[in-house]
């Protein structure tokens, strides 16, 4: 039977060789993306539909006395405006069943951007006019915007019904007083960390088109449909089989689409005009449309022997979680249970709080509560290095943990990365040559012939960052693949659903690879992302690989099960078919054509639900327990060239170590570490929403500032595979770590510049602005 392959079939991933686990096939939407060719959700277009726009507030806090709509539903063009009397359903929604979000303000307006009022219209600029026409009598109101205020004062400077704090997570080992006996050296420190947005380049938009069942067919683009579809579904009086959700084009999240933005505004507008609803955010209106990363105030106190062996902790974190919960409660619980990173202290005393204000709502950002708690606790290694005139490398390999330490929670490590050694890989990477000053380009300012070399000192730093991988504190975190085997034109073709955002990780490619390897196949179709198959969970928590991974290889062992069953009933123990039997095969014509001739007409289709090992809560009391279900660590080092008299930053290297457990696919791997890295660069040097008494300032690409192509420095990556046995194929998840260590290492770079200046290099905020350089020297 001939194996020459005639035919593709729209979604087929199509890759050079087999392009099984390990390899690194060509994504098969990247050729697209780069030529502008990909559908994203901004695309999306029908006969007949209408434009959806939202009318928000201009206040972080006000009384909405009276709303007229009259003049709105007046203009020519205009379908429908609707307020949060029409939500026909529950009005509230919310993250983890926490339903404190109005679908529409209720009366009063808690942040800056909160939607007020929905238009549908036949063109964008109507719609605009039309809520612009919008009457609204206001009383304006204080805004509660000091976190650090409302820990004080949390009944008097309650946001919303819930008080001020959202959840406070304690976490206590050991004794302080005794910790502090055994310390010859104490540092203390306040940080801070802005708030960063996710910037992802594609704004949030969807279309919802009215079905013949009185339903909805959504097409959007999210992070986790079957979450939408539990908050969709109240808040439209719609049962969930009469919501049918195909993910639309993405892109890019990180974190920024696991809560609703325009979801249940468009079947609002669907359902009372009876048509298709389009809504698109500008970029203005995105930087309102969803959440961002918590800022943080964090006060740290650490206590070491004289020889460098840390004897207690005592840290303070307050995560500002504006005005509605989101993610706050896991955010507060991943900032307490990393609060020290991955080092063993004796005695520890964590408080991290999650608070109300009137500033933007926080919520899920790559990293999530680890991030902030990253920055503190490098900072204070670098520091105590200091104090003890060490190695900051050799401080941090005294005290990083290894196999059997616990983690402040009292997690036990097991299958532990050497992060000792992985310290020491890095800092024996080669060095970038020295500055060239002969080339504006290469210094701080660039082009801008800010400097030619005067003024510009090069320092050194490192960070290591610990990140939970999945969903933690006893969630029963799942993912659903269904596979289906059959032949199409003389050859077996493997059809993978599941309801899985890709959002630009790599995560279809993967998903084919496995499909590949566990079935001895080559062509693999990815359906396209539907609430017809069961739950696969957010694209967060670096777990899509490991979870959805899972639950795909957990199918197609299913489905080759069948087909060896099938291969004994026709054939007795037929000879091709034995090379599939095993763990990994080999795409060969004799294996193909074995599948051809057993299979036939025949269908196989199997179903499966993969689950990791279970976690724990932490103890509300004590912080203790087993919360989280792998740890993934990165350290980097940074070099950066620093013109200490006008406060600019060149980051000129970024290298890192990281440990994956197993390499998947080392293309799309390589850019998850560099573009997780970037992110923490641009935390660093340059990306902050800029608030003030509550108000957003920038919301544009122009004011808020992402690192380019200019900014990206080379990256010497080491990438180790030390297997989880726990974790299918032994991964563990890759895209987070580097968001967390990256960030401090170039602030300690900073400060190890401007201390060669003879400053104090008191670097104590992220991202660091030019004045804290300049003081700093």
């Amino acid at each position: 039977m001939s194996t020459a392959r005639t035919t593709r079939f729209p979604g087929e991933q199509v890759a050079p060789g087999r392009g099984g686990v390990g390899e690194s096939p060509l994504r098969p939407d990247g050729t697209l993306k780069v030529k502008g060719e990909f559908a994203y959700a901004s695309d999306l277009w029908i006969d007949g539909m209408l434009w959806g726009a939202t009318l928000r507030s201009p206040h972080p806090r006000a009384i909405i006395r009276t709303i007229n709509i009259a003049p709105a539903l007046a203009m020519t063009g205009v379908h429908a405006v609707l307020t949060h009397e029409d939500v026909p359903g529950r009005k509230m929604y919310g993250l983890d069943h926490t339903w404190d979000q109005p679908v529409l303000a209720i009366g009063e307006v808690r942040h800056h951007g909160e939607p007020i009022a929905l238009v549908a219209a036949d063109h964008p600029e109507i719609a605009r006019r039309a809520f612009c026409a919008i009457e609204i009598d206001w009383e304006v109101l204080e805004p509660i915007t000091d976190p650090m205020a409302v820990l004080s004062a949390p009944k008097k400077l309650a946001v919303q019904e819930r008080g001020g704090i959202a959840r406070h997570q304690p976490v206590r080992v050991g004794d302080i007083s005794v910790g502090r006996e055994l310390a010859a050296v104490v540092v203390t420190e306040e940080y801070e960390v802005g708030i960063q947005d996710q910037a992802f380049l594609g704004p949030e938009s969807g279309m919802v088109i009215p079905a013949e069942d009185g339903g909805l067919d959504f097409y959007v683009a999210t992070q986790w449909m079957h979450n939408d579809l539990s908050q969709i579904g109240p808040c439209l009086g719609l049962a969930d089989d009469q919501i049918r959700m195909t993910m639309a084009g993405i892109g890019g999240a990180f974190g920024g689409r696991e809560d609703l933005s325009m979801q249940i505004h468009a079947g609002m507008l669907a359902m009372h005009t009876g048509k298709p609803i389009k809504m698109m955010y500008n970029r203005e209106e995105s930087f309102f449309g969803h959440v961002h990363r918590h800022p943080a105030k964090m006060l740290y106190e650490f206590g070491a022997t004289a020889t460098g062996k840390l004897t207690y902790a005592k840290v303070l974190i307050v995560l500002d979680g504006g005005a509605y919960t989101s993610a706050t409660l896991n955010v507060t619980g991943n900032a307490s249970s990393l609060a020290v990173g991955p080092y063993e202290i004796p005695h520890i005393e964590i408080d991290a709080y999650g608070v109300y204000t009137n500033n933007p709502p926080c919520g899920a950002m790559r990293g999530f509560g680890a991030v902030q708690a990253c920055f503190a606790h490098e900072s204070m290694m670098d520091k105590l290095a200091e104090a003890l005139d060490m190695d900051p490398v050799r401080v941090r390999q005294l005290n990083v943990v290894s196999q059997g330490s616990k983690l402040a929670t009292g997690q036990v490590v097991h299958a532990p990365t050497p992060l000792a050694e992985m310290l020491g890989t890095l800092s024996e990477m080669p060095l970038p040559e020295a500055m060239d000053a002969s080339d504006i380009r290469n210094l701080p300012g660039g082009a801008s012939q800010t400097t030619h070399g005067e003024g510009v000192v090069r320092g050194v730093g490192y960070g290591v960052g610990i990140k939970n991988i999945c969903f933690s504190e006893g969630f029963d975190d799942l993912s659903t693949a269904r596979v289906r085997l059959e032949v199409i034109g003389g050859e077996p073709v493997a059809l993978v659903h599941t309801a899985a955002a890709e959002v630009g990780q790599g995560l279809v490619t993967v998903e084919a690879q496995i499909a590949r390897t566990e079935l001895g196949i080559e062509r693999v179709v990815i359906h396209p992302a539907d609430n017809g198959v069961g739950d696969s969970g957010s694209s967060s928590a670096s777990r899509q690989t490991y979870m959805t991974g899972g639950a795909v290889k957990a199918a197609c062992e299913a489905v080759r099960q069948r087909v060896l069953a099938l291969a004994q009933g026709k054939h007795g123990a037929h000879r091709g078919l034995q090379l599939i039997g095993g763990k990994v095969v080999s795409g060969t014509g004799e294996v193909l054509d074995a599948i051809a001739d057993v299979l036939g007409d025949e269908v196989v289709e199997e179903t499966r639900e993969y689950h990791h090992k279970p976690t724990t809560g932490m103890d509300p009391a004590t912080g203790q327990g087993n919360s989280h279900t792998q740890l993934a660590v990165c350290v980097h080092r940074a070099v950066v060239d620093v013109d200490t008299d006008l406060g600019l930053v060149k980051v000129v290297a970024l290298d890192a170590v990281q440990d994956v457990g197993k390499i998947m696919n080392r293309l799309s791997l390589e850019g998850q570490i560099h573009g997780g890295s970037i992110q923490g660069l641009g935390l660093a040097v340059m990306e902050e929403i800029q608030v003030s008494n509550g108000k957003v300032r920038n919301p544009s690409f122009t004011d808020y500032l992402i690192p380019t192509i200019l900014d990206t420095p080379p990256q010497r990556l080491e990438i180790l595979e030390n297997p989880d046995p726990h974790a299918p194929y032994g991964l563990r998840g890759a895209g987070e770590p580097p968001t967390l260590s990256s960030t401090p290492a170039i602030a300690a770079a900073i400060r190890d510049a401007c201390r060669k200046q003879g400053g104090t290099g008191d670097i104590t905020r992220v991202p660091v602005r030019p004045e804290d350089i300049i003081r700093g020297s």
